[in-house]
């Protein structure tokens, strides 16, 4: 009998030392896992674009669409946007550096279409306010009196 206890006492240890492992693991698994925070990181696609009056309200808008397509990629340090209009034969698109504040959004093109204007010393900076959602943003230009001037609504893709 005494035989029995010595092996069975060590055989329970290790059961019940063994279950004590597998839910520390599953604590650390929860711990570590953090909800998403917000990020301008990703592909855009632009779904509207409004028009304001000086009184900051819309007198015009429209939907994009497969003829009218924006889209707007953002890496860490680094924004390119693209625009396709088939009635328009002009090239639009921009490629450079973006800072991004608590309610500002500066973008300064190094590089960009003839139509852009953008300086060989890349100072075309433009300036928007914007709101950002999980997955969706508005930048809004402002004038020099902060009227509103247009916005640009798009959603996320990637």
């Amino acid at each position: 009998m005494k035989t029995n206890l010595f092996l069975l006492a060590p055989l329970l240890i290790i059961v019940f030392s063994c279950n004590e492992a597998k839910e520390e693991k599953k604590e650390i698994a929860v711990k570590n896992i953090d909800p998403p925070s917000l990020s301008i990181i990703g592909t855009w696609e632009r779904t509207s674009f409004y028009n304001y009056r000086e009184e900051g309200k819309v007198i015009d808008s429209f939907q994009s669409s497969a003829a009218n397509k924006h889209i707007k990629i953002f890496t860490p340090t680094k924004v390119m946007w693209c625009r396709n209009n088939s009635a328009d034969l002009t090239e639009w698109f921009g490629y450079g550096n973006y800072v991004l504040s608590d309610s500002l959004l500066t973008e300064t093109l190094e590089y960009g279409s003839k139509s852009m204007n953008v300086a060989d010393d890349g100072t075309s900076i433009y300036e928007f306010k914007y709101n950002l959602e999980k997955d969706k943003f508005s930048q809004i230009r402002f004038d020099t009196e902060g009227h509103p001037i247009f916005a640009e609504n798009y959603i996320r893709v990637e």
